[in-house]
């Protein structure tokens, strides 16, 4: 099902879901702060990106994708508003990683073991339909992704069932396999995958690699 898609926020992530789902033949409005920004993505990417405030790509959108930092977050839905979030889908793809340097090689969140950045933004905007997914892999990789070891594995998490089961078709289109790992308290395992991620690129410059989940 070809949808609109808002997507908040114009870094690397915001600009390779932009270009996937366009690709996938789906309408998107991509928002930002700064009107320079949006001028420039409209000629890298094509004329066919709309582009707005974030305001106006989540009024836009039938499925919101939150690509800000994660420590702008927070901001960015609060913004917005829960009214005008109120039963949307939002793609949570922000990582709680704080303004300060790695450690050996690991990332440092601001957040504590026992919650997530995920949960803070359910309580923020109650009204949402908040699922995390796009997390745990490199803005190269999110779409359509080759590896040796075949589909990788993208887990997420959320409290509303038909919003993951929505996004799990859409990773399957993008060429995931999605794993549900429950509800947004399971974002305390997920956003460390980010970390874990990092990990080989930060010590090693190696970025392309993923998760797979393997059965028995």
């Amino acid at each position: 099902m070809k949808q609109r898609i808002g997507i908040i926020g114009t870094g690397d992530v915001g600009k390779a879901l932009a270009k996937g789902f366009l690709r996938h033949g789906h309408q998107v409005m991509i928002g930002s702060r700064n009107a320079d920004k949006l001028a420039a993505l409209r000629s890298s990417i094509g004329q066919e990106l709309a582009t707005g405030t974030f305001k106006e790509a989540a009024g836009f959108a039938e499925i919101i994708i939150l690509a800000v930092k994660g420590t702008a977050a927070k901001e960015a839905i609060a913004g917005i508003g829960d009214a005008a979030l109120a039963g949307k889908v939002v793609i949570d793809t922000t990582n709680p990683i704080a303004d300060a340097p790695p450690v050996n090689g690991v990332l440092q969140f601001f957040t504590g073991r026992n919650e997530s950045l995920l949960e803070q933004l359910q309580q923020t905007a109650p009204s949402a339909h908040f699922v995390k997914a796009w997390n745990s892999v490199g803005s190269p990789h999110m779409d359509d992704p080759h590896f040796a070891g075949g589909r990788p594995t993208m887990f997420i998490c959320g409290n509303d069932q038909s919003a993951k089961s929505m996004v799990a078709a859409i990773l399957r289109d993008f060429g995931w396999d999605a794993e549900d790992m429950g509800a947004v308290e399971s974002a305390r395992a997920l956003e460390p995958l980010c970390q874990l991620w990092c990990i080989p690129g930060l010590r090693s410059n190696q970025w392309s690699h993923a998760f797979k989940l393997l059965k028995a």
